[in-house]
């Protein structure tokens, strides 16, 4: 079998691209269609804000003339200059069971990283962590949240068949309704209002530009020092503002105020992949109609969401370590909880970050799923030393 790939081009690659999932997770009802359009927006470099301040290739595999696979390349200059190494990317990786094919795409990659002066591939992120990224690897019997990946189980062997070897974990956690908040937790968050003089507050949906600006001046500060962190640009953020703001519930999104000013903040999300998963990836004919119903807008007592994804967690520098974050945490429970909300997740966490994952246990969160970065080497690092 003569495996071939070639660079999309054409509108017909494209569409090749964008349709080869619907033949891999064929029969697998824990797999979550994407909107057709909505994916070929987000491929389409002329259009993300990403493109600004990156390069990518789409690469397609064939075999006898079918699509057998599908891979982008991604050359994030801003990782490069914030970090200072060579990284470049893979995203959007989907193939069929078969080592051959997977490794001719990873080939194909990693040639495109290396015209770019880039001395290692590291992966899948479609395109860079403040978007989908990691492989799934533990966690298979249940569905994806909201805007995180989903795979195959055998996508583990293709990746490290071809040589990756991991550099990070990132976890994700559970919290249901049935797991009460320990005495211990509400105290503390009592004791922190009243010493820290703390107040918390909804989303102010008609003050969104204002609020978003306040998320911007936080979000970037907070997290620069955690592996693998990009800044966002304004136009990233402005774009996935845009993207969010038909699905958000402000009542779950909850920002942290000391004497009047923003110090931190959660965003959480409506698991929208719980209605999603009726529309076969197309809002028309039908599947507007799907989705509107199953995520109650039309009827709310046929509401099929009742499950968040806590998606971030931002503190200013200096009011870390004071228990703001147990305290947005704990109101977002609270709240939750109030509008009909069974179950949530909160991911990403990086394995090694102790204060997070703490925190989360105490609350009574487990690790219910588990995602891997990759790193292959580009560059023959024994005849670099010599």
């Amino acid at each position: 079998m003569e495996v071939v790939v070639t660079r999309v081009q054409s509108k017909s690659d494209l569409k090749a691209f964008i349709s080869l999932p619907w033949q891999i997770y064929r029969g697998d009802t824990n797999w979550v269609p994407p909107l057709r359009g909505h994916l070929k927006n987000r491929l389409d470099l002329s259009k993300h804000p990403f493109i600004d301040s990156a390069d990518a290739a789409l690469f397609i595999a064939r075999c006898d003339g079918r699509t057998v696979g599908s891979i982008a390349a991604i050359n994030n200059r801003n990782h490069v200059g914030f970090h200072k190494e060579a990284v470049g990317f893979f995203g959007f990786f989907e193939c069929i069971q078969d080592h051959k094919v997977a490794e001719a795409l990873f080939s194909h990659a990693a040639d495109w990283l290396r015209t770019h002066n880039l001395e290692i591939m590291r992966g899948p992120a479609s395109y860079s962590t403040n978007e989908e990224c990691g492989l799934l690897i533990d966690g298979f019997d249940r569905p994806p949240v909201i805007m995180m990946p989903y795979n195959p189980l055998y996508y583990v062997d293709l990746i490290e068949g071809f040589g990756f070897k991991k550099t990070m974990d990132l976890l994700a956690y559970e919290i249901t309704d049935e797991v009460p908040l320990p005495d211990r937790l509400k105290k503390t968050v009592r004791l922190i209002e009243k010493r820290k003089k703390v107040t918390t507050r909804r989303l102010n949906v008609k003050q969104i530009d204002q609020e978003v600006r306040r998320v911007k001046e936080i979000y970037n500060s907070a997290w620069e020092r955690n592996w693998g962190f990009v800044p966002m640009t304004d136009k990233e953020i402005d774009h996935l503002a845009a993207e969010l703001k038909p699905i958000v519930d402000p009542d779950i999104v909850r920002f942290a105020e000391i004497e009047g000013e923003t110090v931190a903040f959660v965003l959480s999300l409506p698991d929208f992949y719980q209605a999603l998963k009726y529309t076969n990836g197309r809002l028309f004919p039908f599947g507007l109609l799907k989705l509107l119903w199953h995520s109650g807008k039309i009827w709310p007592a046929r509401n099929k969401i009742d499950k968040i994804r806590v998606l971030t967690l931002g503190i200013k520098k200096e009011f870390r370590r004071q228990g703001i974050d147990a305290l947005l945490y704990y109101y977002s429970y609270v709240e939750g909880k109030k509008k009909g909300y069974r179950r949530a997740e909160l991911s990403w966490i990086l394995e090694d970050n102790t204060l997070m994952n703490r925190a989360l246990e105490n609350m009574g969160a487990r690790v219910y799923k588990r995602y891997r970065i990759y790193d292959y080497p580009l560059v023959d690092t024994a005849r670099e030393a010599a």
